[in-house]
C-alpha cells in the first residue's frame, strides 16, 4: 500500500494533537484552586471519550475490516479473520494491563481525593508521590503506544476515522496528564517539572505511530492494514470498558457518565458524516 507524503503529514499531525493533550492535562498544576465541579467535568469527558471510542471501533473500524477482509477472503472467512484480530487486540490490552502493577496502572481508577491528600503529605510520603508520578508517566507512555498506532491506522485508511480516534484519545489523555503531574508537583514543588513529565508521557502517541510505520510500511497491504484496524478496535474497546467508563462512574454520577457516553456516540456519528 502506497503511503503518500501528504497522508503521512496529516496523520502525524492528528497523532501529535492526541499526544499533546496529555500535556494539556498537566497544565492543572498551574492552577491551585480546585474546582468543585471538576468531578462532573471529568465524568462527562470520560463518558464522552468512551462513546467516541466505542462508536469508532464497532461502527467504523470493524465494519471496514470486515468489508475489506471479506472482499479478499470471502464474507465468512473475512468476518472470522476480523473477529480473530479483534480478539487479539483485546488480549494485547489485557496483557499490557497485567504487566503494569495495579498501583501504578493508569487503567485502575483513583479518586480525586487521593490526589488532594497529597497536599498534606509528609516528606517521606511526598517522595513516594514523586516515584508514583514517574511510574505513572512510564505506564501511560506504554499505554499510549497502541493509541498512536490506532490513529496511524485510521488516518492511513480514512482521515476522518483517524481524526475521530484522535479526538477520543485526546479527551481521555487529559485526566491521565493530571494523574502524572499532580503527584510530581506535590513531591517536587516544581510546576514546570510536573508539566514536563505529563507532556513527555504523551509523546508516546506520535512515537507509536512512527514506530508502527517504520516496521509496517514495507509490508503494508490493504489486508494487513484492515487486520490492524480490527486489532486496534479490540484495544480501544478494552480501554473504554476497563478505564474510561469506570473513571466516568468514579468521578461523577451514573447518569452524568451515561449522558457523556451517549453524547460522544452521537457527536462522532454526526461528525463522521461531515468530516
Amino acid at each position: 500500500m502506497e503511503i503518500t507524503w501528504p497522508i503521512f503529514l496529516k496523520t502525524m499531525c492528528i497523532t501529535l494533537f492526541a499526544g499533546m493533550s496529555t500535556g494539556l492535562g498537566g497544565l492543572v498544576v498551574f492552577f491551585t484552586n480546585k474546582d468543585k465541579h471538576s468531578g462532573r467535568f471529568l465524568s462527562t469527558s470520560m463518558g464522552f471519550s468512551a462513546g467516541v471510542m466505542i462508536y469508532i471501533s464497532l461502527v467504523e473500524m470493524m465494519q471496514l475490516a470486515r468489508e475489506q477482509l471479506g472482499a479478499s477472503y470471502g464474507p465468512t472467512k473475512g468476518g472470522l479473520l476480523a473477529l480473530f484480530w479483534f480478539a487479539v487486540g483485546l488480549g494485547m490490552a489485557f496483557l499490557i494491563d497485567q504487566l503494569v502493577p495495579e498501583a501504578e496502572n493508569p487503567h485502575h481508577v483513583r479518586s480525586s481525593q487521593d490526589l488532594e491528600d497529597a497536599e498534606h503529605a509528609s516528606a517521606e510520603e511526598r517522595e513516594k508521590f514523586g516515584r508514583a508520578g514517574t511510574i505513572f508517566a512510564l505506564a501511560i507512555a506504554i499505554h499510549n503506544f497502541p493509541e498512536g498506532l490506532a490513529t496511524l491506522a485510521g488516518g492511513l485508511v480514512d482521515f476522518k476515522v483517524g481524526l475521530g480516534i484522535a479526538i477520543a484519545v485526546a479527551l481521555h489523555n487529559i485526566p491521565e496528564g493530571m494523574a502524572v503531574a499532580v503527584p510530581i508537583l506535590y513531591a517536587s514543588g516544581s510546576r514546570k517539572k510536573a508539566f514536563m513529565y505529563a507532556f513527555l508521557s504523551g509523546l508516546a502517541e506520535p512515537a507509536g505511530a512512527l514506530i508502527g510505520l517504520l516496521f509496517l510500511h514495507r509490508i503494508l497491504t490493504p489486508e494487513l492494514l484492515h487486520s490492524l484496524f480490527a486489532l486496534v478496535a479490540g484495544i480501544m474497546i478494552y480501554i473504554s470498558f476497563d478505564e474510561l467508563l469506570p473513571m466516568a462512574e468514579k468521578y461523577g454520577e451514573h447518569h452524568i457518565a451515561l449522558a457523556g457516553l451517549l453524547a460522544g456516540m452521537l457527536f462522532i456519528g454526526a461528525g463522521l458524516e461531515f468530516f
